[in-house]
């Protein structure tokens, strides 16, 4: 069990938390069990999960590429939650556990994913691993690649992402088994 419960579903009067909560599920990222948690305190948990969404699925960014950051990021934070969870449109759209896997392990060397791609892998490694070395060079070499406003969707999305899954760890919740195909 989680260090703080969820709240039930039926203890959700907000109609916009609740459509939020119910597109998190849609997404499987995350499924209901974070966002109930956060729904302790409405009005954070609403603009958390907006964030949260908009980052995920909208912007100029490939959501299959995000969605490897987000796994890598994930098992980096050490959240099995998060680690766990799939979203629906990327594993709809084609992405795989093989690519996953890839992208979580030596990406670098990976004939899966273009210059591009490794780039971004790169930018979500190297903000925690080594954050002095994303400096004017290495914003140099992103942008033979992405736009300023790629670059600044994808620090968004790593920050983001990566703060709520240090935050799911700290909680102690696990995700439902994972699920290798894509939800209904």
């Amino acid at each position: 069990m989680p260090n703080i419960e969820p709240v039930t579903p039926g203890e959700i009067r907000d109609p916009e938390l609740a459509a939020l909560i119910a597109s998190c599920e849609r997404l499987g990222v995350p499924d209901s069990l974070f966002p109930r948690i956060l729904a302790r305190v409405p009005a954070y948990a609403k603009v958390l999960l907006r964030a949260m969404l908009l980052s995920h699925t909208d912007g100029n960014v490939d959501h299959q590429l995000k969605e490897v950051i987000r796994i890598q990021l994930a098992r980096r934070a050490g959240d099995p939650y998060f680690a766990k969870l799939r979203s629906a449109k990327a594993m709809a759209d084609g992405l795989n556990e093989a690519a996953i896997v890839a992208g979580c392990d030596d990406y670098e060397r990976s004939p899966r994913f273009s210059v591009a791609e490794k780039w971004a892998l790169r930018y979500a490694d190297q903000m925690y691993l080594d954050p002095a070395s994303v400096d004017a060079a290495f914003y140099a070499g992103m942008k033979q690649h992405y736009s300023e406003a790629q670059i600044m969707e994808l620090g968004a999305f790593i920050a983001l992402h990566y703060g709520m899954q240090v935050f799911m760890r700290t909680l102690g919740s696990r995700a439902p088994a994972l699920e290798l195909g894509p939800r209904a």
